[in-house]
């Protein structure tokens, strides 16, 4: 920990370094003071592809403990306008063809991200109506702002939902936003269901419901280090 100057707390306080994402956030209201001080990119091989695309020859990113396959299954793509297009492309159907048992939580966790990963781009000064914030909401999406570990966590607790497989039938993206909401509760850092309604675009309802869904299976989707009985009383009943 370090001090900073925070221009919403309009003094110094106490700020936390996020290892995962390589932000600087403010202990005291969460707002990122600097966003992406590591770097995140890729490695890249020493060695040109004789294809001549312009992103070749990338590396892939680090395994992910909650797929099965760590997340390095391969993925043929088709290369533009090169020799083997036709090869490429059956390979790739072929691909498809299969069963790939992380492919709803590779998606998931995409859309997790989308929804915690960015910071909010306006702030109001002023009150608005309600009808007027979720209009807003639903044509921007209204981010959340939230740290890595709050991701990490919600991704975590949504392969525990799919395990659990007691919440079939119900919309996704309601189940992902329940999950982001447990997940910020049990981070410290709570968000309202209309937090979580403006950055999502589902409505505040059905994510209720959602989460009234998950509520009963709380101490077995919460991660292990998580389950003890003074962590669950964090969340609120439904």
């Amino acid at each position: 920990m370090g001090d900073a100057y925070c221009p919403d707390c309009k003094r110094g306080t106490e700020v936390v370094f996020d290892h995962s994402a390589g932000d600087t956030v403010c202990s005291e209201c969460g707002l990122v003071l600097e966003s992406h001080s590591v770097d995140e990119t890729s490695e890249w091989r020493t060695f040109a592809n004789e294809s001549g695309d312009n992103d070749p020859v990338r590396v892939g990113g680090p395994t992910n403990p909650l797929l099965a396959d760590g997340g390095l299954s391969t993925v043929i793509s088709k290369p533009n306008g090169a020799q083997g297009d036709f090869l490429s492309s059956s390979l790739g159907r072929w691909q498809n063809r299969g069963s790939n048992p992380d492919r709803t939580l590779i998606l998931a966790f995409k859309t997790i991200a989308t929804m915690a990963d960015r910071f909010p781009f306006f702030r109001c000064r002023f009150s608005l109506p309600t009808t007027m914030l979720i209009f807003l909401g639903k044509r921007s999406r209204f981010p959340l702002g939230l740290v890595a570990t709050i991701k990490d966590r919600a991704n975590e607790i949504y392969k525990k939902v799919e395990d659990l497989k007691s919440v079939r039938g119900r919309n996704q993206d309601a189940i992902l936003a329940a999950c982001l909401y447990i997940a910020c509760r049990q981070e410290d850092k709570p968000r309202t269901v209309k937090d979580i309604s403006l950055a999502t675009g589902v409505a505040e309802g059905t994510i209720k419901n959602s989460y009234k869904d998950l509520y009963p299976y709380a101490s077995r989707i919460i991660p292990t280090f998580f389950a003890k009985e003074e962590d669950l009383k964090n969340l609120c009943s439904p």
